[in-house]
């Protein structure tokens, strides 16, 4: 599963560029199912989730070229009567369900197993199913496989009774296929489903309310190629901010997203960062000491998001003060906390969804395990702080997210290697 080594205390210092963003790059390759022409997505991470998605593609006849800067997409040969999802691909990646939405739109059959991912939590994916059910989709389980079948998708009104992001993403796939008029609303407002909304758009489909909680989508529109550029990542630019306001560094985020990421870029305020935004990217300076934030709490888009809470709670471990940290997203996101606490932090865990934070003045380098990608970035923004060695074991699951983590911080002056 790989290793990262880490030698702390070194302040972050110089410039990283931004890679593409992981969350708004799947569902996008997922769209390019939706056109027989050939399209070009520009800007993917070189990271393990991509590479699964493409695999998974090539599977049922996508023809995939990679390009220096992005990748062709050309589903002309795809089966429009039945496909067929299996193995290790699925399995092992939760955003796998986006190509469910896609695919019923084009196919009269689609046959998968359970998508898979990280372990944070149940994440179930009742809600696709129901939404789908909808727009005229009948599912059946057996053997433990998923058969959904859609002999003519329709457009119906959907509302979730909570913000879903994949839910939403499926709900349009499946909706720019369609017959008629789908309306989504309470639907998640992430800047990722407002980038599968303007690659669909720029191919011809017709879709109203984008980036709102209401979405109307106009069914049945003839989609064409086109070539679209995945916006940067902002969770990798939250976790390298982050990373900078716990070791009191000095860095510039090229190309970081920074109209997407109010809510983080107050939050490192909050924490005694100097942090300057611009069409270009971010530029921080981190603190001698992280401030304490007496209370912060994950949300839907624009809160502060739940994937950059566990680099938080890395962070807030050497805060000057308690830190109180609510999880209202995914109920096992704190499972970090007991590596933290070998580390020599003083996190409690209550009632499941909060975490109570005492700060001290350093961390201790120590051996440490990934569970999942977020948790695993965090361990190492808590090696980047910590006094001596810190290794952090099962890092492939870092590499899900984080086109080459160490050599980013390398180029921050870190000291760190993966092995």
């Amino acid at each position: 599963m790989g290793s990262i080594t880490i030698q702390g205390r070194v302040p972050l210092q110089g410039t990283v560029v931004i890679q593409g963003s992981k969350n708004a790059a799947l569902p996008i390759l997922a769209a390019g199912l939706l056109t027989s022409e050939e399209s070009f997505i520009g800007n993917c991470p070189h990271i393990s989730d991509v590479f699964r998605m493409l695999r998974l593609m090539k599977s049922i006849g996508c023809e995939i070229n990679r390009q220096t800067d992005g990748y062709t997409v050309d589903a002309s040969r795809v089966s429009r009567e039945s496909v067929r999802l299996t193995g290790e691909a699925v399995a092992g990646m939760r955003s796998s369900i986006c190509l469910l939405g896609a695919l019923v739109g084009i196919c009269g059959e689609v046959i998968m197993e359970p998508p898979g991912g990280c372990a944070i939590g149940a994440r179930p994916i009742d809600m696709h199913i129901e939404a789908l059910t909808k727009m005229g989709v009948t599912f059946s389980f057996q053997n433990g496989m998923m058969r959904a079948v859609a002999p003519e998708l329709h457009g119906a009104e959907i509302r979730f009774g909570k913000k879903s992001v994949g839910a939403t993403e499926n709900c349009i796939l499946a909706a720019v296929s369609a017959e008629g008029k789908t309306t989504i609303q309470n639907a998640a407002t992430e800047p990722e489903v407002s980038s599968l909304c303007h690659f669909l758009t720029q191919c011809g489909a017709e879709i109203e309310g984008i980036g709102t909680e209401e979405l109307t989508v106009y069914g049945g529109k003839k989609l064409y190629g086109t070539r679209f550029t995945v916006p940067a990542d902002r969770i990798v630019a939250g976790t390298y901010l982050m990373s900078c306001i716990g070791t009191g560094g000095d860095v510039f985020l090229e190309q970081a997203p920074a109209a997407d990421m109010t809510a983080v870029i107050l939050t490192a305020a909050r924490m005694g960062g100097k942090v300057w935004a611009g069409e270009e990217g971010i530029y921080v300076q981190g603190p001698i000491r992280p401030l304490p934030v007496p209370f912060l709490k994950t949300g839907s888009y624009p809160e502060f998001p739940t994937d950059l809470q566990s680099v938080l709670l890395a962070v807030e471990t050497v805060g000057d003060g308690e830190t109180i940290i609510e999880e209202t997203v995914f109920e096992n996101r704190f499972r970090i906390a007991d590596d933290l606490n070998r580390m020599g932090a003083k996190i409690e865990v209550c009632e499941g969804n909060k975490a109570i934070v005492q700060g001290v003045p350093y961390l201790k380098g120590a051996n440490v395990t990934a569970c999942e990608l977020r948790g695993g970035a965090a361990l190492v923004t808590a090696g980047l702080m910590a006094r001596g060695k810190t290794v952090v074991n099962d890092s492939s699951f870092i590499y899900r997210g984080y086109e080459n983590i160490c050599r980013d911080f390398r180029e921050l002056g870190a000291r760190i290697i993966s092995g």
